[in-house]
């Protein structure tokens, strides 16, 4: 769980970063040739085979350009960091292992390159699908009517306003992650719980395939829990109701 939780966390604050900025300018946009490309860049992104981005990758990154490592956590040269959270970069790190931590992050590379490039393209759709019905409301009109800088309202009203079906797509998608991305792992070589679970079902191990189900099933409900207990923290409505 530490290994898949290490590719999962730094995958969904890059696409919560990108794809959020990305789907609010294709809104604001509207129409437009910037978001005639971002939606056929979403569109693109959401068709495109995990299995076959990561191969690509891989090919291109480490096969032709040498940039970083084919797969796995660590280097042959490099022992794992003291066990404190399980995640080499962060027990690395706590240690002062600063070359084991530089190692780790290079072999995150790719994976988080790969599982951030679908995660964004989901994302975009939704946050732009979820700012445009708030942009044809009447207070962001009556916003801009009262001179209000656009970086404001945007800010202010639009991005707070539209999080909340963001929220909701946001936590399923991190649940995903969490649950373990199978084809990702097995073709990075990652010890997590998408390629234990490959592992469990090609070896018909029923035991640790009712144990992958159990802990994916809970992934979800605390990840659902969690959600809706943003809702309040976003939209005051919500808390009151």
């Amino acid at each position: 769980m530490p290994a898949t939780m290490e590719l999962a966390i730094p995958t969904m604050v890059l696409a919560l970063l990108i794809g959020t900025g990305i789907g609010m300018l294709a809104a604001v946009r509207n129409g437009r040739l910037t978001d005639q490309f971002v939606r056929v860049g979403a569109l693109l992104g959401l068709s495109t085979p995990p299995f076959w981005l990561s191969l690509v990758v891989l090919y291109v990154f480490f096969y032709q350009l040498g940039l970083a490592p084919s797969g796995g956590r660590l280097s042959t040269g490099f022992s794992p960091p003291p066990t404190v959270t399980g995640m080499y970069t962060v027990d690395a790190a706590l240690a002062g292992q600063w070359d084991v931590a530089w190692d780790a992050a290079q072999h995150l590379t790719l994976p988080v390159l790969v599982l951030t490039s679908l995660t964004v393209a989901l994302l975009v759709r939704f946050v732009r699908s979820a700012m445009l019905e708030v942009l044809q409301q009447d207070y962001i009109r009556a916003a801009y009517a009262k001179g209000l800088p656009a970086r404001v309202v945007l800010r202010r009203h639009l991005l707070r306003a539209g999080l909340v079906p963001v929220v909701t797509v946001s936590g399923l998608a991190f649940a995903s992650l969490l649950s373990g991305t199978v084809l990702v792992e097995s073709i990075f070589g990652w010890p997590g719980v998408g390629q234990y679970a490959y592992r469990s079902a090609t070896a018909l191990d029923l035991p640790a395939i009712l144990g992958v189900s159990l802990f994916v099933a809970l992934v979800y409900t605390l990840v659902n829990l969690t959600v809706d207990l943003l809702y309040g923290l976003i939209d005051p409505r919500i808390r009151l109701s």
